[in-house]
């Protein structure tokens, strides 16, 4: 027996004019509950210094961001001394114990030489411990107080510095915690994360490991994200819920950072075994690493955030038993307003299923209603990939446009002004929706349309599940909102499809927002993505902006399939307005300047030079100074196998580092060299290579560690390169199988600054410095025998 076609409900809202006010209501309210969330993701109101002194102030934090990043402070730098001194006063000032770990770290994960070399640093990270009460474990707060060598470090990472220095005021104003809380302000992060890596591996305070909890910043604004986790990560989630006052994360951040290749302080602490949640803010990408990296491009509400989550999560693991931390296995999590929503980890197989399964049943039964049939259903499913696939693809070339007609913008990766870009990619996504929509309605009809559409998010929450769990929810979930409310609607009527839109805008709308910050306009179409899976999760609430009024006479339904175009079109004309606005406003001058990429690299010992840019499209002021790419390996194997954009330089009176033999022994048929590299001006960097043809390096230590060797076929049989030497220099131990004549050594070091150099012409005021760990490098390089 066929149930009528339409309920009560809907034959009322068959009426022109009520179904024109449901549109209008049921849009709006889509729109307040889309609103409600991302107002919820809104950082914090910033405090006033006359806070409470057991609570967080960011203008009390933000004095400490103001006195460390009023210069450049890359590691081993005067500035970056300095620096380290403040924060010893303050950390004193409180009564904590506190010290300095002077010593020489490994680049975390190191496993092997590379062409470029084995990484090393002289690093002296500041400590300082608040004991427990009880302690059964201990809790670390751990920034990193150096910055990158063009840029003062306002937001990277002063933020996290001035955040823990401020929580270390609020914790000791009050009754001491339970556990050990230890703050660990690390060196040369930024050079090789070296700092992190030699507290992990060597120092007392981190034999029993424990959980960390690191701050960084990659912008100057935006909500905090916790966007990393250990593994088995359900309790520290738990945790986080509990005790960050405005937590934002999700498990979806955690499943896309493990695929990137970036990496921070965390990632040290991980690889010796240790538990933790790291944590970020990240809009405003363009000053990341650059001279816009100010304490004044600092949003001081992203600050609030930071420090209030760390102060309540500092006081919740110091009071939690530590032993019993990390007992469960991942979970899934994501924000809604007023907090995290989290359920196991193992139930992701499970509501994949059962998504696939309800969006199979909500097929069946709409077609037993009458209100389609399988060949349509199948239909809208296989058109659904349309917009799926479009709006993505469209989003890219819009980018790649962009660069085509701003090349600065392939260096920064997000612009300056984001907002009107980002609005005009969501307009794009429309666009494609909406035109796809009034394209396949009355064709296949709104039921298989929207079946189609959850039918591929089913799938993508499948494909999610076995490939990133975490991030498997942002499909199935919608999936299996819409496919039950479905089925709730052909009960009761169309109304009850509101409840499933509302559940994937309240799944979605964060993702999209979060994801334009996090990937850049250079990465827009990942966003797009996501809005053209929420569009169609929406699909029966946004066909009341097409349906038409039964009875209509030929010319009125001629009419109203044209209006049915109105809203792609719209949206079309949207994403071009947007565009041309954001073009207007986001156009590159002194305060906003078009970032550069330069390098200086002096061969001493034949008296070449050039210049080198790292930039993969090639900007104008840039283009005065090189021409042709080529690999730089052979003669600056420091700075690694990566193609240059290189031109001929003149050639500058400077140095080359030394190396002195302080012994050569044999023992059997191998020769052990003992040497020190030294440069003979002050430098950043040092570095040393074997060359393969002369010798076969098969172990070496590099300042007393040990340090991986070349494989077999390479250039190099080692290489070293190590950030802040000492003015002594850097002893090397090589243990080598000679190839019958002398070593052959190539040794090289970097500066920073490029203004002394022949034939450099400062940058105009609409030009400036990109954030690279190169930019204004000078190189000296020459070869040396042994």
């Amino acid at each position: 027996m066929t149930v009528p076609l339409e309920q009560p409900a809907d034959r009322a809202l068959a009426r022109p004019a009520r179904r024109g006010w449901a549109a209008a209501a049921a849009l709006a309210a889509l729109v307040a509950v889309g609103a409600a969330v991302l107002l919820d993701l809104r950082p914090p109101a910033p405090r006033g210094a006359d806070a409470p002194a057991g609570s967080f102030s960011a203008t009390r934090a933000y004095a400490h961001v103001q006195a460390l990043g009023a210069q450049p402070h890359v590691a081993g730098s005067a500035a970056n001394d300095r620096n380290r001194e403040h924060i010893l006063s303050t950390l004193r000032g409180l009564g904590l114990e506190t010290s300095v770990q002077d010593t020489v770290g490994a680049e975390a994960g190191q496993l092997s030489g590379g062409e470029a070399g084995a990484t090393f640093a002289r690093v002296r990270n500041v400590l300082a411990r608040l004991p427990g009460t009880a302690s059964t474990g201990r809790v670390f707060l751990v920034a990193h107080y150096d910055s990158v060598q063009v840029g003062p470090g306002g937001n990277d990472d002063g933020a996290g510095v001035a955040a823990i220095l401020e929580v270390a005021r609020a914790l000791t104003s009050g009754p001491r915690p339970r556990n050990d809380v230890v703050l660990v302000l690390t060196d040369a992060e930024e050079a090789c994360l070296c700092g992190a890596s030699a507290f992990a591996a060597s120092h007392p305070l981190a034999g029993d490991g424990g959980v960390v909890l690191n701050l960084e910043a990659r912008g100057s604004s935006g909500p905090v994200i916790m966007f990393e986790t250990s593994r088995r990560n359900a309790d520290l989630v738990a945790a986080f819920a509990r005790a960050a006052p405005h937590p934002v994360g999700t498990s979806f951040a955690v499943e896309v950072y493990r695929l990137l290749p970036n990496d921070t302080d965390f990632t040290a602490f991980l690889d010796k075994g240790f538990t933790g949640l790291n944590a970020a803010y990240v809009d405003g990408a363009a000053v990341y690493h650059t001279p816009l990296d100010t304490p004044a491009s600092m949003n001081r509400a992203s600050l609030q955030q930071h420090g209030d989550n760390a102060l309540g999560l500092a006081r919740e693991f110091g009071g939690l038993d530590l032993t019993t931390v990390d007992a469960g296995g991942d979970a899934t999590y994501f924000p809604v307003p007023g907090g995290l929503v989290r359920y196991p980890g193992w139930l992701t197989w499970p509501l994949a299923v059962l998504a696939l399964a309800a969006v199979g049943a909500l097929a069946w039964l709409t077609r037993r209603h009458g209100r389609t049939t399988w060949p349509r259903v199948a239909g809208g499913f296989g058109l659904a990939l349309v917009p799926i696939l479009v709006a993505p693809v469209l989003a890219q070339l819009l980018w790649a446009g962009l660069v085509t007609l701003r090349p600065g913008y392939a260096v920064l990766d997000d612009p300056y002004r984001p907002l009107w870009f980002r609005l005009a990619v969501l307009s794009l996504a429309a666009a494609v929706l909406f035109g796809w929509y009034a394209l396949t309605r009355r064709r296949l009809g709104p039921a298989a349309l929207a079946i189609g559409g959850l039918g591929w998010l089913a799938v993508l929450g499948l494909a999610l599940a076995a490939a990133a769990p975490g991030g498997s929810y942002l499909a199935a979930v919608p999936a299996l909102a819409g496919a039950l409310f479905g089925l709730l609607a052909l009960r009761f009527g169309l109304l009850a499809l509101w409840f499933g839109a509302a559940v994937s805008v309240v799944i979605l709308v964060p993702t999209v927002a979060l994801l334009f910050p996090a990937l850049g306009m250079a990465m827009g179409g990942v966003a797009a993505f996501f809005a053209v899976l929420l569009g169609l999760a929406a699909l029966p609430v946004l066909d009341l902006l097409f349906a038409e009024a039964g009875g209509q006479r030929a010319m009125v339904a001629m009419l109203a399939r044209r209006r049915a175009a109105y809203p792609a079109l719209a949206g079309g004309l949207a994403a071009v307005a947007l565009t041309g606005v954001g073009l207007a406003v986001d156009g590159f001058d002194a305060t906003h300047p078009s970032p550069t990429q330069l390098m200086y690299a002096l061969d001493a010992g034949t008296g070449q030079a050039r210049w080198l840019s790292e930039e993969s499209t090639r900007q104008e002021w840039t283009s005065s100074y090189v021409s042709s790419t080529r690999s730089v390996l052979e003669d600056f194997p420091g700075l690694g196998p990566d193609p240059f954009l290189t031109g001929p330089a003149e050639a500058a009176s400077l140095p080359a580092p030394t190396v002195d033999v302080l012994s050569d022994s044999t023992v059997g048929d191998k020769r052990v060299l003992r040497l020190r590299l030294r440069p003979q001006r002050p430098v950043r960097l040092v570095s040393l290579h074997v060359d393969a043809a002369t010798a076969t390096v098969e172990s070496a230590r590099v300042a007393g560690q040990p340090a991986p060797v070349g494989r077999e076929g390479e250039r190099w049989s080692f290489g070293t390169v190590f950030h802040a030497p000492p003015p002594s220099g850097v002893e090397v131990e090589l243990v080598l199988r000679p190839s019958g004549g002398p070593v052959s050594l190539r040794v090289m070091d970097g500066s920073d600054g490029l203004a002394g150099v022949p034939g450099f012409r400062p940058r105009p005021p609409p030009v400036g410095v990109a954030g690279s760990h190169t930019s204004e490098l000078l190189a000296v390089a020459r070869t040396l025998t042994v």
